[in-house]
């Protein structure tokens, strides 16, 4: 109960000490505003098995990458430009369900990526549980600026293309109607959904990153209904996951990256109990 007893050391010191642990609280302040702000479309669309497709598919780039020796975010950025430019040729010219063929991609991706990886250039475990789990005590100054650069390109695109994102939402006839051109904006949002998933890879990992792409949000839907208040709602549901979430993980030692993604989980239900409360109780204070 030291968070309780003496809470300078358990909330503070960590942070005022570290070096490590300030550039640690940066990126993952960093990771969750680009991640909660798409995510808020990526939840309110429907969109969550798209997400983690995405979050998966950058896979393979990274494998690539890795193994020929070049710079994982690069190709973990050309992984995601694929991906969704396989995702929106499927898309128009399949007759099939569009979850059919983003699983048909999500499979083949991660199996490529599996492959790649299992081969004995690929196999160096080390550097394969920095990209797959995060690696966020070792986030450098060069690091803050791709994310914050990423940060705010999707915060930017976001508030640009907010209105044919809103329409597009909840009728995307009423969207093309208006001529806000749905089809690019849902090319606009595939590639933020990848930018954020590959600025914020490396400090969460990405086989956790898409717990922060959709946690966050869609916890704030549980608790306001307005798409702003939901987004605000969401990056600060985040930055609470991320900084419980280092704290824990240094004072107990564990996976930092899980720490955090199990956090905004928490939350989560947290939130989901706290609502299902409201709910049955409403009628009795209506009542009195």
């Amino acid at each position: 109960m030291e968070f309780l007893t003496d809470p300078v050391t358990w909330w503070l010191d960590p942070f005022t000490s570290s070096e490590v642990m300030r550039n640690a609280l940066w990126a993952g302040l960093l990771a969750v505003l680009a991640t909660s702000v798409v995510g808020t479309w990526v939840v309110l669309r429907g969109m969550t098995f798209l997400g983690d497709a995405l979050a998966h598919g950058v896979l393979p780039g990274i494998a690539i990458a890795f193994v020929i020796g070049v710079n994982t975010t690069v190709g973990a950025l050309v992984a995601a430009v694929a991906m969704v430019l396989a995702i929106n040729l499927m898309r128009n010219a399949s007759p099939l369900p569009e979850d059919t063929s983003i699983g048909v991609l999500f499979v083949g991706f991660l199996a490529l990526a599996v492959v790649i990886l299992s081969s004995r250039s690929g196999s160096y475990t080390g550097d394969l549980n920095r990209f797959l789990f995060g690696s966020i005590l070792g986030i450098d100054t060069t690091d803050l600026v791709r994310q914050a650069i990423a940060a705010t390109i999707v915060v930017v695109s976001v508030a640009v293309f907010y209105r044919p994102f809103l329409v597009m939402t909840f009728d995307e006839v009423q969207a093309q109607l208006l001529g806000l051109r749905p089809r690019l904006a849902h090319g606009v949002l595939l590639v933020l959904v990848a930018l954020s998933i590959v600025a914020s890879f490396e400090t969460v990992g990405n086989l956790l990153v898409f717990a922060f792409l959709v946690a966050p949000p869609a916890t704030a839907t549980l608790l306001v209904r307005r798409v702003p208040q939901i987004m605000a709602l969401a990056v600060a549901i985040g930055a609470v996951a991320v900084v419980v979430g280092l704290l824990v993980s240094f004072h107990h030692e564990t996976a930092t990256g899980a720490t955090m993604a199990l956090v905004a989980v928490v939350l989560f239900f947290a939130a989901l109990v706290l609502r299902s409360a409201h709910v049955a109780l409403r009628p009795r204070i209506a009542a009195a």
